[in-house]
């Protein structure tokens, strides 16, 4: 989340930078050709019937309309169409994509992923602040295939927010790459990362995608996660949120993309460090 000088995350700044990190994955990972024109028909005249129903089974007056019609320009021209899009329209994609999808289970990517951070072993402590705040969590496990055999080429691209919600990238207070790393498993698979708890946020308020949660009575809060691509060399990678079992607002998650297999259980060591493990299991490419 982008920030202003006191910290206060500011929509536009969260979408101009999720706008740009999208358009730079796309870039490395655009798929040859695109959809099809019947595809896009088929699709679009979907949508447009959806809204023609809305519209006449609530009767939607004119003045609502021209109020829908300023919201949108409003999404576009403050940049939080990524916002928006991954907030309450992700999940429903993701949950289409899982129904013929075998291994672990995913979740939706988010709009604070970024690509090409730091390599690290598989032992290992994601890069902080050397006052980071936050209550010591150690997340260990192994990525399998679904045969049960380790993955000892698998790697874990892992990112998530600090003790206060807010995210590396998307916020000028952090230093670049803080709580991110990519980290290449063992030769049995295995992986240890010694981090921070972190704490659960608020998607950005201030913009319009604020005022249509303020005028439908919603809340704004997403409960902590992890956030983790898992990939290995002939398979299928993986995109998942992992969260924290009792955490605030585990059942109302404003995105809709926790999932009871997705809920870690976290356990207090001696030295007051919270340990949880968790395994993967990719499916052949």
């Amino acid at each position: 989340m982008t920030t202003t000088e006191n910290t206060s995350p500011t929509a536009a700044g969260s979408g101009a930078s999720a706008t740009q990190a999208f358009r730079a994955s796309q870039q490395q990972g655009a798929p040859e050709g695109g959809v099809s024109a019947e595809r896009v028909s088929t699709v679009v005249q979907a949508v447009l019937a959806g809204v023609h129903e809305a519209i006449h089974t609530h009767q939607v007056t004119y003045p609502e309309f021209q109020a829908a019609k300023q919201w949108l320009i409003d999404v576009g021209e403050g940049g939080e169409w990524p916002l928006l899009l991954d907030v309450f329209v992700e999940h429903e994609v993701e949950d289409v994509a899982s129904r013929t999808q075998q291994g672990s289970k995913g979740s939706i990517l988010g709009p604070y992923y970024l690509p090409d951070q730091q390599k690290l072993p598989a032992v290992t402590a994601l890069p902080m602040r050397a006052d980071e705040q936050g209550t010591p969590l150690t997340f260990a496990g192994q990525v399998r295939d679904t045969a049960g055999n380790p993955l000892p080429g698998a790697e874990l691209d892992i990112w998530h927010a600090d003790d206060e919600g807010y995210y590396s990238g998307f916020a000028p207070h952090l230093p670049e790459g803080n709580l991110r790393g990519v980290v290449a498993v063992d030769e049995q698979g295995r992986f240890e990362i010694d981090t921070i708890q972190p704490a659960p946020y608020q998607i950005p308020t201030d913009g319009p995608t604020g005022m249509l949660i303020t005028a439908a009575g919603w809340h704004p809060w997403r409960p902590a996660h992890l956030h983790l691509i898992v990939r290995a060399p002939g398979h299928r990678s993986i995109t998942t949120q992992l969260y924290f079992e009792g955490g605030q607002w585990l059942d109302s998650d404003v995105a809709q993309a926790t999932k009871p297999e997705l809920v870690l259980d976290p356990h207090p060591q001696e030295d007051g460090r919270l340990r949880s493990e968790y395994d993967f299991v990719l499916e052949p490419a």
